[in-house]
């Protein structure tokens, strides 16, 4: 097997695990206190990573003003992003929650054609309705009921697929080095959420099985994925990588029919199936590089 498929494969493995274990942390902790330690085990596996690799020392290039652009993002791409997805996948079932933030890949193409002037072919309006219809099919039976609940998760999963829509976009618009810029975002949540916790009075220490959860979360499905997604990329063809990132959301049905015991619906197959369908045409315009 050839390495740049290896590494694909080990990436679109672990992120297919993130609704079910998502799922799973919380049950007992709010979506600050998830992020807050998962996002520090993220960070400091990242550190090492930078730090056997040598590229720590890049950071002595970057100004204030590259430090602002890098919080920024991060604050859209991985602060926003998880904490609304986080309060999304507390209210619905995992594969909904999962399913739903799989529109960002078509978000992105809408906020480049505004953000970065790309033209907006029938391709990618066609796309764009496709996708958005399958998410129409996922909800439609979840709004029907007036669940008040059920609705703000539908929101939350929304706004989480939008913030990293946007941050892939603004992400274009400059050059870091990913593995340095991931490692600065997740340290950065760190941050943010411990001050947001020690606000509130919600700073805990966990028991032993608790870390071992926000380590794999850390970990597992936010660390080392992306590290695997970069190598695959980097050793491989772009385009056909990124098609593989495409089983992620599949897995990810799979993994919460298995531990979680969630029925499959028939209207979350079908939205996952119109959504997918949506990424696949616009792909066909035009391949880059995405993140499951």
């Amino acid at each position: 097997m050839k390495k740049q498929y290896l590494y694909a494969g080990v990436a679109i493995f672990f992120w297919s695990t993130l609704a079910t274990t998502a799922k799973l942390l919380l049950t007992g902790f709010s979506n600050f206190q998830v992020l807050w330690m998962s996002s520090f085990f993220a960070a400091v596996s990242l550190l090492v990573i930078n730090g056997v690799t040598g590229k720590l020392r890049l950071l002595k290039n970057y100004g204030i003003w590259d430090f602002l652009t890098l919080f920024l993002h991060g604050m859209l791409g991985i602060f926003l992003y998880h904490v609304f997805y986080y309060a999304g996948a507390q209210r619905l079932l995992a594969s909904q929650a999962f399913v739903i933030n799989y529109l960002w890949p078509i978000l992105s193409i809408v906020f480049a054609g505004i953000v970065l002037r790309e033209p907006m072919s029938g391709r990618k309006l066609l796309a764009v309705f496709i996708s958005f219809g399958g998410v129409a099919v996922v909800t439609g039976g979840t709004l029907a009921t007036l669940n008040g609940e059920m609705v703000l998760g539908v929101f939350f999963c929304l706004m989480g697929a939008v913030s990293y829509g946007l941050f892939t976009t603004l992400s274009r618009t400059k050059d870091y080095d990913q593995w340095v810029a991931m490692m600065l975002h997740f340290a950065m949540t760190f941050v943010l959420t411990t001050l947001i916790l020690a606000g509130q009075k919600e700073l805990f220490m966990p028991d032993a099985r608790q870390l071992a959860g926000f380590g794999w979360n850390g970990v597992f499905t936010m660390a080392i994925p992306n590290v695997m997604w970069v190598l695959a990329l980097e050793n491989g063809n772009t385009a056909k990588i990124s098609n593989l990132a495409y089983i992620t959301p599949v897995l990810s049905l799979v993994w919460a029919r298995i531990i979680l015991k969630e029925s499959l619906s028939i209207s979350c197959v079908l939205g996952l199936g119109l959504i997918l369908l949506g990424i696949l045409v616009q792909l066909k315009e035009k391949k880059g590089r995405v993140k499951a």
